[in-house]
């Protein structure tokens, strides 16, 4: 499915996963994509890459305006179960407070950055990220205020007739509703990607899988993708 004809330019930060799948879609209604990737050293880095290649392809996004970028100090740096093989990654647990082991230490803000280099220059006007507060796995770089933050940061470090805001289209929804606006905008959710530990089939008992598969078991609709086990967390 094509992006609408527009002049407008939007930088979207793909992971490959069902949020940034749908707010890929969310973009796609009112500008042109310029898709932007990480590999930061995360366990499930080809399979992601593949998720946002394959997304791309479907909204027929050029390659001129697909970034994908290595941020591999991430992964020196360590102190997350996505990229140290030392960590485990922990089974799901919905109930659980705190921040979990799979948070990778201030990750968005060093993906943001290079968001904002790039949209400076090739004249976006706006950064989608798929950040989920309400209903995420408790990062801290996921909550609004860290937006609103950001985009102050944008407004003091960039040129004086640059305006860029990130916008986060999916911030207050449950895993259920994203579900459903995917479906709702036709978005490829087949070709996404979200488990934090395999890449040939799903785990589905990672904390990620888990957030998956609950959101597609309340809208009442099957995950499309495969998985080794499909508990119920509904």
């Amino acid at each position: 499915m094509a992006a609408k004809s527009s002049q407008k330019i939007a930088v979207v930060l793909a992971s490959g996963g069902l949020d940034s799948c749908v707010t890929t879609a969310v973009a796609a209604r009112d500008y042109r994509l310029a898709m932007l990737h990480l590999n930061y050293g995360q366990r499930t880095e080809k399979r992601e890459l593949k998720a946002f290649n394959d997304i791309c392809n479907y909204y027929h996004v050029p390659e001129e305006r697909r970034l994908v970028s290595s941020i591999a100090h991430l992964r020196q740096i360590g102190g997350s179960s996505l990229t140290d093989s030392r960590i485990a990654v922990s089974k799901a647990n919905l109930n659980a407070a705190g921040i979990p082991s799979s948070y990778v230490p201030f990750r968005n803000a060093h993906i943001l950055s290079i968001a904002v280099s790039w949209a400076e220059v090739i004249g976006a006007e706006r950064i989608f990220i798929g950040a989920v507060e309400e209903d995420s796995s408790g990062y801290p770089d996921c909550r609004e205020s860290f937006y609103r933050a950001f985009n102050m940061v944008i407004e003091e470090g960039t040129r004086p007739e640059t305006h860029i805001t990130i916008q986060t289209p999916l911030i207050r929804l449950k895993k259920q509703e994203i579900v459903r606006k995917g479906l709702e905008l036709e978005a490829p959710l087949h070709l996404s990607w979200s488990c934090y530990q395999r890449e040939d089939a799903a785990c589905g008992e990672c904390d990620s899988c888990a957030l998956r598969l609950r959101g597609f078991q309340q809208a009442g609709v099957e995950d499309p993708i495969p998985y080794v086990r499909r508990p119920r967390y509904a």
